[in-house]
């Protein structure tokens, strides 16, 4: 779908043009990604990390992307490859769809007057790259090709809300930087909180 100017190149292509292998090996096995599978935010209410065994929230990860499936017209997120090597991943969908984010978020809609079902705003909650693989641009090669994902798919609006500052914990940087989403086109909207920023590109 998209390979950036880095060397070597980072391609991406919407998820269900990958094998459910390569989402496998890009979560892994330790840390926070491996546990999570991309749910936090698509949790149903009355369920919780500890109610739906990591074991579920895999089988939802590839029932949500419909990895291994490329001629599906639909999938929740792009994967990165560098040298044929699975390395990232973005999770990139209506902003309506992630139910959790809807319900009991703060960060999407602190001082903003938003309809919270609106299909036509789209927004990336998750940017991850591999162990082994950060600082070759794969969130940047990310970032850009969910906004052309998004456009190209009717959207006429992209979200993301990552963090401002840099000096936290990895695991709370699965959301991006700003400076990830400034180099792909949006520009930040609010500050709802001191560590985060709600960023925007209108189509």
């Amino acid at each position: 779908m998209t390979v950036t100017d880095s060397h070597p190149p980072v391609t991406v292509v919407p998820a269900n043009e990958a094998t459910c292998e390569d989402l496998e090996q890009v979560f892994g096995r330790r840390g926070p990604a491996s546990r999570c599978r991309c749910q936090r935010y698509k949790l149903q209410r009355r369920e919780s990390f500890g109610s739906v065994p990591v074991e579920e929230r895999a089988w939802r990860l590839h029932e949500q992307t419909d990895c291994g499936q490329p001629g599906s017209s639909t999938t929740s997120g792009l994967v990165a490859f560098l040298d044929e090597e699975p390395v990232g991943w973005c999770a990139v969908e209506p902003r309506s769809a992630y139910d959790g984010l809807v319900r009991v978020f703060r960060v999407p809609w602190e001082g903003r007057d938003e309809d919270k079902t609106d299909e036509t705003v789209w927004a990336v909650t998750c940017l991850l790259t591999r162990a082994g693989f950060r600082r070759r641009g794969v969130s940047g090669a990310l970032a850009q090709a969910a906004v052309a994902f998004a456009r190209d798919r009717g959207a006429r609006a992209l979200e993301a809300y990552p963090m401002v500052r840099t000096d936290v914990i990895s695991e709370e940087l699965h959301v991006g930087t700003v400076g990830v989403f400034v180099a792909a086109g949006l520009t930040e909207v609010s500050r709802p909180t001191p560590r985060r920023a709600v960023m925007r590109i209108d189509f």
